[in-house]
């Protein structure tokens, strides 16, 4: 299944990438009357590629981590029914939206999670903008319990690369709210609201293709008519550097670190809110 996901992510899901942004930008000139943000888009190509290749070491470690550790000491083996793969699905959902969420509250996750957030613009090629160390923010440690219950690390990696997958069309300012679908489903509408620095929309909307653990964890926020959204961080990084886009924010927590007194001090800072 993950020959066949890598398979089609790079014959078929890779060009509808290629031709949804080259879409997105004619109409984008026509709504907005404004150039496309070609080169902030650039920069977001930068920072992928960049993914892609540290990704390689991310997958090493963490898959193995998974399949050779973890796996090993699973309480219960899952069997190939099909009851299983919703379960995995509403499980994942579940894990993702204590990821995600941590990766806002923590400082150490927010390091790599930020990068994500740093696009000024809300376009298609936002969705690429990921950050390279995964590994060392801990992001892998929500998803373990899936294993332990007795998913395979296969089934996991693939629902998971499906889920991020369903979001890259969540990241445009083209498409409306979508009525009842809302309150099921993530949508553009919802992730806008995500992305936004506005104080009014700090860390909402952490779902990933359901949004319905917001609501139930009171991170619901809905996109209000009449308000301008600002996108990118509160303290925006307009370098079109992809080395400086990465790790601005990892500076600043060693910095930080560096400077707190105490060892203590400097483990609670690691892991309580980057703005505290």
């Amino acid at each position: 299944m993950e020959q066949f996901l890598t398979g089609f992510q790079l014959t078929i899901f890779l060009p509808l990438i290629v031709l949804a942004i080259v879409v997105e930008s004619y109409f984008y000139k026509k709504q907005f009357h404004q150039s496309y943000p070609w080169r902030e888009s650039a920069t977001s190509l930068g920072v992928g590629l960049g993914h892609q290749v540290t990704g390689i070491t991310n997958r090493l470690l963490i898959q193995g981590l998974m399949a050779n550790f973890v796996w090993q000491y699973r309480f219960f083996t899952m069997p190939d029914e099909w009851w299983v793969y919703v379960a995995l699905f509403i499980a994942l959902e579940f894990c993702y939206y204590w990821y995600h969420r941590a990766s806002h509250e923590v400082f150490l996750m927010w390091a790599t999670h930020s990068t994500h957030h740093s696009p000024n613009e809300m376009t298609l090629s936002a969705a690429y903008r990921l950050g390279w160390m995964p590994f060392l923010s801990f992001s892998w440690v929500f998803f373990l319990p899936l294993v332990l219950l007795g998913f395979s690390p296969l089934m996991v990696f693939t629902m998971l690369s499906i889920n991020l997958m369903y979001q890259f069309w969540l990241h445009t300012k083209l498409i409306g709210r979508l009525g009842f679908l809302e309150g099921i489903f993530n949508t553009p509408s919802s992730h806008r609201v995500h992305h936004a620095s506005n104080p009014m929309y700090l860390d909402k909307n952490y779902g990933g293709i359901l949004i319905v653990f917001d609501r139930l964890f009171a991170t619901y926020a809905k996109e209000q008519q009449g308000v301008e959204i600002v996108y990118g961080l509160t303290h925006p990084n307009y370098s079109s550097n992809p080395v400086e886009v990465v790790f601005r924010v990892w500076r600043e927590l060693l910095q930080r670190a560096f400077k707190t007194p105490g060892l203590k001090n400097k483990w609670r800072l690691i892991f309580l809110p980057p703005n505290s």
